[in-house]
């Protein structure tokens, strides 16, 4: 059996809280007393004189000849910090004096803090299967949900009601830490369809309707295809843009037949499991 003394200290390494009763229960048995002598801690150790006696020792040891890097692994005016330079950071005296390296330009630029994408879009789903995504902060007017609905029953794909759009804007809070702007905002949009899928949606096609840099970087629709949320996908104009230029609805047609014979696809197959 393991001594309480270690048993605590075990729990107190691993983080976890050790409970100790402070109430004796009316007409308790006592609990026998067992006496042991707790280790006592060592006193604390100043970082400067630690970092100091590190340094002593590593000025005595005799350094260890290693192989020189590879050249495409080098880092250009990079420079090894040695003892010397940090027991001058810590006010004690350099053993060799040696000029300063001009570094500040690597300083900053290791110290940059990133910055998140900003991006917003309003989206919904139709019938849980299609999601329908329209960069931008504002809601769509109703001019623009009476044409996207033309759109999608002139292609043969019901719409005489469209669900709301629901804004998701990116990024969520502003101020945190950001390391990976581009897979952060990636997760997130992740994160938001894995949401709206315990949500009933069941997305099998993305339409999206105009650009947005930062979007259009997290989302990098090609080909037919959405490899972010592994869909097939289609972008073109605005509905703003489609609702003034004639060119650009003719431009649609060809797509609006091809929205059709998908959406009949899919229905079929829905028809054929059920």
């Amino acid at each position: 059996m393991t001594p309480e003394p270690q048993r605590l200290q075990y729990l107190e390494a691993m983080g976890l809280t050790a409970w100790v009763a402070r109430y004796a229960l009316p007409n308790a048995r006592p609990t026998p007393a067992c006496d042991w002598e707790l280790p006592e801690a060592p006193p604390p150790e100043a970082p400067g004189e630690r970092l100091h006696a590190l340094l002593d020792e590593a000025v005595k040891t005799p350094s260890v000849p290693r192989e020189a890097p590879e050249p495409a692994l080098r880092v250009r005016g990079q420079r090894p910090a040695g003892p010397g330079k940090a027991r001058a950071l810590l006010g004690g005296a350099p053993p060799e004096a040696t000029p300063p390296a001009d570094d500040s330009a690597s300083d900053e630029a290791a110290i940059a803090p990133a910055e998140a994408l900003h991006f917003t879009f309003q989206v919904t789903c139709l019938e849980g299967r299609w999601l329908l995504l329209l960069p931008g902060e504002a809601a769509p007017e109703r001019t623009h949900l009476a044409l996207l609905g033309n759109l999608l029953q002139a292609a043969g794909v019901p719409a005489q009601a469209l669900p709301p759009f629901e804004p998701f804007r990116w990024p969520l809070q502003e101020g945190l830490p950001v390391e990976a702007p581009l897979d952060e905002a990636r997760q997130g949009v992740q994160a938001f369809v894995a949401g709206a899928r315990r949500r009933g949606w069941q997305p099998e096609r993305l339409l999206l309707f105009g650009h947005d840099e930062a979007l259009d970087r997290v989302l990098t629709v090609a080909d037919g295809r959405c490899p972010l949320l592994e869909l097939p996908a289609w972008q073109g104009p605005a509905l703003a843009e489609l609702a003034v230029s004639a060119e650009a609805k003719r431009a649609l047609l060809p797509q609006l037949l091809a929205w059709g014979q998908a959406w009949q696809a899919s229905a079929e197959e829905r028809s054929g499991e059920g």
